[in-house]
């Protein structure tokens, strides 16, 4: 395996090339992803990521697979995706704050060294521990059994085994060092005249009864010693505290010296002076072994961290709407059937609703739709305040979601990608100033359909519906029928009924496909958000209405006799 190249994604299939149409700002709000990423974390930083992940569509079937397979893995393995990300946590720390990967300064220590040599073997154990974690759960996806593929040789192919070795070795050699054996050269004065290195000891010096005192020692013909050969006898004689200054070592002739004057101040310093000296070999090996494992880089598994915090986010999110009763189920991709794009979809809600819902412990109401030559256009009408609006936007949150990998909010989602979703949703008043609502919504609803393709979908809510209702309809009736034309999945949710009554004559034009009038269902006036295919019910729904609040005529009329 060529670790150097892009090595694994859990977002991207194997030599797939990402050739992205990335959703509007405009649709993204239109479809509440805003709103429901922050449902789904706190953290700002995670939801500028998951929206970016979800903005970026592809009707490559592949992709769809593979991020759903991924998902699916990691929504049912709970102790999986805990464990991955304690150890992705403690890796993105090592990448953060860790030496490896950094510049290695030939000046470096004995004990800078050693750093870097704890941080490969903390870094070798979450490699081993990502692999532990993958092969103790069982994962079917193509994106976790590569991973888990990698990492395997990420471990062999970099010689890890090896490499634990030498740590191991290195870490025995150096930590047998407890003391240091150091000359003092007297002058005539019996003043210091310098202080060089003798040994490097694997035992502590002992300290020696105060008896022995330093002062009493030298006093004592018989203790001189005629030459510099270690005796057992020796035994260890500190300093006092308030007398024993080390200044910094000056090398004389390759030897470590130090001048006089204050001492105990530097004595860390000048340890590691001496230490860096004694272990020349030592230093020497360490660096000859970090620079043999220079290809050693956490980069490629760190990358994968954001991948992966975004399903296990969405994973946790749906667990606990599941909790509350909410349905979700996995997308499946369906056969291309005689060129057509379909979709079905079987007891669908809206998502971005759903939590709202189970908090007030209402209903939801499910519906279901199909999407195929004889149902490519949908002129969706209702009462106002019917849910046209949250039907038309829970279809763009399914393609959204399942597309992204995550389960969607129905019992069952079948259906072909999109390359792309538009919406035209009514815009602000402050961004229509200059051509005013209508040429707003001209201008706009022209450039989406004519970035749109038979592989997109499109959602209109009230569409041209800021002019009368005359000009309305005549620019509508147009629109459905270009819409037609280029054989473009949309759905329209509007109050134009007549537009819907005139489906059929529309429907003359072409053989092969055909709009189809979805209507809202009201039940004496009440909101029922339950769709159905049906002529529009026109004036039965304002009739029904003013019923229930006793402005017909005759009520009117009546109520003033009484």
């Amino acid at each position: 395996m060529n670790h150097k190249e892009k090595a694994i994604s859990l977002l991207t299939p194997p030599g797939y090339t990402p050739d992205y149409k990335v959703l509007s700002e405009a649709a993204i709000h239109d479809l509440g992803l805003d709103y429901l990423c922050e449902q789904v974390t706190e953290k700002k930083q995670e939801r500028t990521l998951f929206l970016s992940i979800l903005s970026k569509m592809t009707d490559n079937p592949e992709v769809t697979k593979y991020r759903s397979d991924v998902f699916a893995d990691i929504y049912r393995n709970e102790a999986m995706r805990d464990e991955m990300l304690r150890i992705l946590d403690k890796i993105n720390f090592l990448r953060d704050y860790g030496s490896i990967g950094k510049t290695f300064e030939e000046a470096a220590n004995v004990w800078d060294l050693m750093h870097r040599l704890d941080e490969l073997k903390d870094y070798i154990q979450c490699v081993e521990a990502v692999f532990k974690s993958l092969s103790d759960a069982p994962v079917q996806a193509e994106g976790l059994l590569r991973l888990k593929e990698y990492v395997d040789g990420l471990y062999h192919d970099n010689g890890f085994s090896e490499l634990k070795k030498d740590i191991a070795a290195l870490r025995a050699t150096t930590e047998q060092l407890r003391s240091v054996t150091v000359g003092i050269n007297l002058n005539d004065r019996f003043e210091a005249d310098g202080i060089g290195l003798i040994s490097i000891n694997s035992r502590y010096f002992t300290k020696s009864n105060i008896l022995d005192h330093f002062c009493e020692k030298i006093s004592m013909k018989e203790v001189i010693k005629p030459d510099t050969e270690w005796k057992e006898e020796y035994k260890f004689h500190p300093f006092a505290a308030e007398t024993s200054k080390m200044p910094e070592i000056i090398p004389v002739r390759g030897i470590a010296l130090i001048p006089e004057g204050d001492m105990m101040e530097d004595v860390p310093r000048y340890m590691n002076r001496v230490t860096n000296q004694m272990l020349s070999a030592v230093v020497k090996k360490l660096k000859n072994v970090l620079d043999r494992y220079v290809s050693v880089t956490i980069t490629e598994i760190t990358d994968l961290i954001p991948e992966f915090i975004y399903y296990v986010r969405f994973a946790q999110y749906i667990e606990k709407l599941s909790g509350r009763g909410m349905g979700f189920c996995k997308g499946t991709l369906a056969a291309e059937e005689a060129g057509e794009r379909v979709m079905r979809a079987k007891g669908f809600y809206n998502l971005k609703l759903a939590a709202a819902v189970a908090q007030k412990q209402e209903t939801i109401v499910k519906n279901d739709l199909d999407f195929d030559k004889r149902h490519l256009v949908y002129v969706l009408t209702g009462a106002n305040r019917g849910g046209k609006t949250t039907v038309t936007q829970a279809v763009g949150l399914l393609f959204a979601l399942a597309q992204g990998g995550i389960f969607v909010p129905a019992d069952s989602f079948s259906f072909q990608p999109v390359d792309c979703i538009y919406t035209h949703f009514p815009a602000d008043e402050d961004k229509t100033m200059d051509l005013g609502r209508l040429g707003e919504e001209c201008r706009r609803f022209r450039r989406i359909y004519t970035d749109s393709t038979e592989s997109s979908l499109l959602l209109l809510n009230e569409t041209f519906s800021t002019t009368s209702f005359e000009e309305g309809y005549f620019i509508a009736k147009d629109a459905v029928r270009a819409i037609l034309e280029k054989g473009v999945r949309t759905i329209y949710n509007t109050h134009m009924h007549k537009l819907a009554f005139d489906l059929e004559e529309l429907n003359r034009f072409y053989d092969s496909v055909q709009a189809v009038s979805l209507i809202v269902k009201a039940e004496g006036g009440n909101r029922s958000f339950q769709i159905a295919m049906a002529p529009p019910e026109g004036m039965s729904y304002a009739g029904d209405i003013a019923k229930k609040y006793g402005v017909t005529y005759e009520m009117l009329v009546e109520h003033e006799h009484d």
